[in-house]
């Protein structure tokens, strides 16, 4: 019923309603380090708990943990939508706002922005999530052959990336531009993913993960430029179509790489991110350098001139 989508789409959408046009970009970069410091706590921490007392109370703490952030939302948490309107819950209304955000003939220039951005933003999770999935059946085998131990202090490097990007990008924001800040954010994934690709060594291997310390910089750049392509009342379906991209994403990233692993064994271990870092280029050579300029459509003077600031 949405699961995990959902909850993310939400949050940023939350994030977004809450949120002026200029501090937005590090507001949703914020959220992705949260995911990273859950990410690497969970790494750092499951596979011990797990050692010492199997596999049932991490779920225990797992529901315990669901069920406060649910209670936190329902009675504590407060509306960001100003404007309340009736709603139904079956209908085709929503997947019609979804639809009109990309074919609306009034914003022409907004739609083409929209596509691009979006195609980016799927070759990069696409790319993020295929690789994720391949890093312990790379680290297991021959010539890493590494331990539960040495698995676990990876995975947690690896997380380790959304706390560095945070800190790159509000440094970045200072003298860059956020789409330059998104290009440096690729240049990073793609090195670290050729280093990975090429590593035979425990040091090498590590030294990949170092590369990808600005890897998830770019993602909450994107996600930003999207936001500040629609209004304020679409936000929702703004990002409930990015949480069904991004559902998409790890479905084709499954079906792609993990068939690509077995595939290339023969003649490159590694051979999944180097494909991966080749993917990247896409996106890193189509991303316009220059700044977002908004939605066009009905915007009163005020709006007009912040989007023009």
């Amino acid at each position: 019923m949405g699961d995990y989508n959902l909850i993310l789409a939400s949050c940023f959408a939350y994030a977004a309603d809450t949120s002026d046009r200029q501090a937005r970009t590090f507001r949703v970069a914020i959220l992705e380090a949260c995911l990273g410091i859950a990410g690497m706590l969970a790494s750092i921490g499951g596979g011990q708990w797990r050692k010492a007392q199997g596999y049932i109370n991490p779920f225990w703490l797992v529901l315990a943990t669901s069920l406060a952030a649910a209670l936190y939302a329902a009675f504590c948490l407060q509306e960001s939508v100003k404007q309340q309107k009736p709603a139904k819950l079956f209908t085709l209304s929503h997947y019609k706002a979804v639809y009109r955000l990309y074919v609306a003939p009034e914003r022409l220039s907004s739609r083409r922005k929209l596509a691009l951005y979006s195609l980016a933003f799927f070759l990069l999770v696409t790319v993020h999530f295929g690789s994720r999935d391949l890093f312990v059946l790379y680290e297991l085998g021959s010539p890493l052959c590494w331990s539960a131990d040495l698995i676990g202090y990876g995975s947690a490097a690896s997380y380790l990336a959304y706390l560095s990007s945070l800190g790159g990008l509000r440094l970045l924001q200072l003298c860059l531009q956020d789409t330059w800040v998104a290009e440096i954010g690729l240049i990073s994934n793609i090195s670290g993913l050729v280093v990975i690709s090429l590593a035979a060594t425990t040091p090498l291997m590590f030294t990949g993960y170092g590369i990808l310390f600005l890897s998830m910089a770019a993602t909450p750049v994107i996600r930003a430029k999207l936001s500040k392509l629609v209004s304020e009342m679409e936000q929702g379906a703004l990002f409930a179509s990015v949480a069904c991209v991004e559902g998409l994403c790890s479905l084709v990233a499954t079906g792609v790489f993990n068939s690509l692993y077995p595939a290339s064994l023969h003649f490159m271990r590694g051979f999944p991110f180097l494909f991966g870092a080749i993917i990247l280029l896409i996106p890193a050579l189509r991303m316009p350098p220059r700044r977002c300029v908004g939605s066009s459509v009905r915007e009163n003077p005020r709006d007009r001139k912040a989007n023009q600031e």
